[in-house]
């Protein structure tokens, strides 16, 4: 149930993209008027290039849903056993 897989240009015009993602997050570092306000900008950037990465290069936006529903359950699990491992051993506080 898949449809048809992104042509050529495509993955240039993504690859571009996340090209420019990645200078702004360069541009982003030399900030420094930014101070602690860098981590979200960055985490967003991140989260974009992830995201586009995803759905792009491992192909979750040309195939069934099912398989981007095994891929956010995983990430989620794992997402959550991080923090909670970081809240058992006194990370936060």
């Amino acid at each position: 149930m898949s449809t048809a897989h992104p042509t050529p240009k495509t993955y240039f015009i993504v690859a571009m993209v996340l090209s420019l993602i990645t200078a702004i997050e360069v541009g982003v570092f030399y900030l420094t008027w930014l101070g602690y306000g860098i981590i979200p900008v960055l985490a967003i950037l991140s989260i974009a290039k992830f995201a586009m990465v995803a759905m792009f290069y491992m192909h979750l936006r040309y195939e069934a849903r099912l398989f981007t529903v095994f891929f956010v359950a995983g990430l989620s699990v794992a997402t959550f056993v991080i923090f909670a491992l970081l809240i058992l051993f006194r990370f936060f506080g």
